[in-house]
């Protein structure tokens, strides 16, 4: 059963005419996309300092602090949005409640978008991003052994790869790492894109939509750096969290990410909110589970980036 508050917003949305974004030109789908967390998102939660920084190589960042002095665990986060709309400012409040929740840090990241950037710049400012933050870690108060890496969606697909990336480049890794209904596979081929491509939000026409312009040439799509599911090694990678929904396009290939991280001998936990639909931890002030959901993932991330005894 779709849950009945996900319900309520899909019906309001098709009385309202709000046009599908694989009708917009990307400026029309992010202006939109940056309007409607007026009505989804809560008021932003307090937190100690929010501040603007920037990677030497021109990648804005936003600092969230929660009260402390001491060097504070760190969250490096990409926010979703198919690598083609999503900024900041779209992803604001749910940073504060994870730095709230998990009483740590969280560094948001603004990288490149398609099709302005089309990959691997994402790729590439979130890897640079995630170097910046640990070098500059103790400059800004945070623990560089306890940091962690997450996003949702597109978001999350970025946090798979940056772990991959850096353990091949045979640099330390993440202490975990924080995948929200991941994009993992690029050509779309679980059973789920087929289930629940229509009337959930995030369609097939929207999947085609934002790969066009991320991934323009196909034979991209099988790239690990755009499909982390179809890198040739997943072992030797952080503690993973993988939180899907079950009215989601994507459902099917976050469990099929969380399986390969498993069989590959990593430690992994994965929840699946099956009334859920795609973007929904965004929606705390339309949607109950949206808050359990980022408490469950403030209690993972506080317990995962707490050092051993």
């Amino acid at each position: 059963m779709l849950d009945p508050q996900a319900r309520a917003l899909i019906e309001l949305m098709v009385q309202r005419q709000v046009p599908p974004v694989h009708t917009l030109s990307p400026a029309d789908a992010r202006r939109m996309y940056l309007e409607r967390r007026f009505y989804t998102q809560p008021e932003p939660p307090a937190v100690a300092e929010v501040r603007a920084l920037q990677t030497d190589g021109g990648v804005p960042l936003r600092l969230y602090r929660p009260a402390g002095n001491a060097a504070l665990p760190v969250l490096v986060y990409f926010h979703g949005g198919g690598w083609v709309i999503g900024d900041l400012d779209t992803h604001d409040v749910l940073c504060r409640q994870l730095s709230v929740a998990a009483g740590a840090a969280v560094v948001s990241v603004d990288y490149r978008l398609a099709p302005e950037h089309a990959f691997p710049a994402a790729v590439d400012d979130c890897v640079a991003a995630t170097r910046w933050v640990r070098a500059q870690a103790a400059a800004l108060g945070l623990d560089p052994a306890r940091l962690a890496v997450g996003g949702d969606s597109a978001g999350g697909n970025l946090a798979a790869v940056v772990c991959i990336a850096l353990r091949d480049a045979g640099e330390a890794q993440p202490a975990a790492q924080l995948l929200i209904y991941p994009a993992t596979d690029q050509r779309a081929l679980a059973p789920s894109h087929t289930a629940n491509g229509q009337g959930y939000l995030l369609t097939s026409d929207s999947i085609r939509y934002y790969r066009s312009r991320y991934l323009p040439e196909p034979l991209q799509w099988s790239d690990w750096r755009a499909s982390p599911l179809l890198a040739a090694d997943h072992s030797r990678l952080p503690p993973a969290l993988v939180l899907t929904a079950g009215y989601d396009p994507l459902r099917d290939e976050g469990r099929q990410y969380a399986d390969a991280l498993s069989a590959a001998g990593n430690r992994v936990q994965y929840l699946c909110f099956e009334r859920q639909v795609h973007g929904f931890i965004t929606m705390s002030r339309i949607l109950d589970e949206a808050r359990t959901a980022v408490a469950v993932c403030g209690a993972w991330l506080r317990d995962a980036l707490t050092p051993a005894a």
